[in-house]
């Protein structure tokens, strides 16, 4: 039986031209600020601010908990630029012995190590990195809050 992968792939739709309204000034955590139209900017797209490669670039949803030591949580929508080289100061979508993970690439006293961001989970060693694909490199984490 094979294994569900542990992610959501979704591609991009780059034809739309989404943008939300910029409100000039801060917002205040517990101090309500009445918006006044004066105040708006031109709007922003989501495309261009998020999307630095657009041709390169997906979706995915996230599914499991082995990243929520480092924010990230099941349900979570990752954005991924697959022009990216993965460093040890991001996060990348991997396939490692034929199963998809999103982990920290590490490398260690001379061994690569795909970390997790939960400690219930132990650092997997790459025996062999021909057996190790790179499909990607996380640059925004977008949250469902409501």
């Amino acid at each position: 039986m094979k294994k569900q992968s542990p992610f959501e792939f979704y591609p991009l739709a780059t034809d739309t031209k989404p943008s939300v309204p910029v409100v000039e000034g801060s917002v205040h955590a517990g101090f309500p600020c009445p918006v006044d139209d004066a105040y708006l900017q031109q709007p922003i797209d989501l495309n261009k601010e998020l999307i630095k490669h657009a041709a390169s670039s997906y979706l995915i949803r996230v599914v499991g908990d082995s990243m929520i030591d480092e924010g990230i949580e099941e349900g979570d929508l990752l954005v991924v630029d697959r022009a990216l080289l993965p460093t040890e100061k991001n996060l990348s979508i991997c396939m490692y012995n034929g199963e998809f993970a999103l982990k920290r690439i590490v490398q260690q006293e001379g061994k690569l190590l795909l970390m997790s961001g939960n400690k219930k989970y132990k650092p997997i060693e790459v025996s062999n990195p021909n057996e190790l694909s790179i499909f990607g490199v996380v640059t925004w984490v977008m949250k469902k809050k409501v």
